[in-house]
C-alpha cells in the first residue's frame, strides 16, 4: 500500500512539472500572437478638443512579414467613432474619424519607415516601427463644444489592415486567407464630460 502511495505521488511530481513545462514554452508564442487587439484607450481633453491615447498590440502574420520585407507598404485604418445613445431611435453619431497608418521598408537604406499621426519616423528594426504602430498619443477627434455636460457618450476605437490599400494581386489574394486579415475587434467605453 506504502508503495503504491509512493509510486501515485511520484506520477503527479512528473505530471505536474510536464504541465509546468508545456505552460513556460507557450507563453512566449502568446506575446508574439498575431493580430491586433486593443490594450486600452482613453480621451484626454483641453479647452477645445478632445485627444484620443490608445495603446494596441499589434502582431502581423508571416505572410505580412514577408510582403513587407519585399517592399510593400502595409496601410492600417485606425477609427474613433463617438455616439450617444437615445431610446427612441438609433444612437446619435457625435463623430467618426479615420486615419491612414503605414509602414515600409526600405531595402536600400535597410530601415522600416512608419507614418502617421506622429510624422514620419525611420526605424531600424520592425519591432522598433510596430511600437510606434502601437501606440496613439493626442490624436484630435472632437471638438469640445460637441458634447453636453452630463450627458453620457459611447466611444469607440479599433485598428485594422486596410486591404484595400494593397496592390491588386495581393487584394485577391487577401479576400479568402487568415493571413491578411488583421483587424481588432471594436473596443468600446463609455465618457461623462
Amino acid at each position: 500500500m506504502a508503495f503504491s502511495t509512493h509510486c501515485l505521488k511520484n506520477q503527479f511530481s512528473a505530471l505536474l512539472a510536464a504541465f509546468a513545462f508545456a505552460l513556460a514554452s507557450i507563453a512566449p508564442l502568446a506575446a508574439h500572437a498575431e493580430g491586433i487587439n486593443v490594450k486600452n484607450a482613453e480621451l484626454a481633453a483641453n479647452e477645445e478638443w478632445y485627444y484620443l491615447n490608445a495603446d494596441f498590440s499589434v502582431g502581423l502574420t508571416p505572410a505580412l512579414e514577408e510582403a513587407l520585407s519585399k517592399g510593400i507598404s502595409l496601410n492600417f485604418m485606425l477609427e474613433f467613432e463617438l455616439t450617444r445613445s437615445r431610446w427612441y431611435w438609433l444612437d446619435e453619431s457625435i463623430a467618426s474619424v479615420r486615419q491612414n497608418l503605414r509602414i515600409s521598408y526600405h531595402a536600400l537604406t535597410r530601415q522600416y519607415h512608419f507614418s502617421g499621426n506622429s510624422g514620419n519616423k525611420a526605424f531600424n528594426t520592425l519591432a522598433e516601427a510596430k511600437d510606434e504602430l502601437s501606440r496613439v498619443m493626442d490624436w484630435k477627434v472632437l471638438d469640445r463644444n460637441l458634447l453636453k455636460k452630463g450627458t453620457p457618450y459611447n466611444a469607440s476605437v479599433r485598428m485594422k489592415l486596410d486591404v484595400k490599400q494593397l496592390p491588386k494581386p495581393l487584394q485577391v489574394e487577401a479576400l479568402g486567407s487568415k493571413d491578411w486579415d488583421l483587424a481588432a475587434d471594436w473596443h468600446r467605453f463609455t465618457i461623462t464630460p
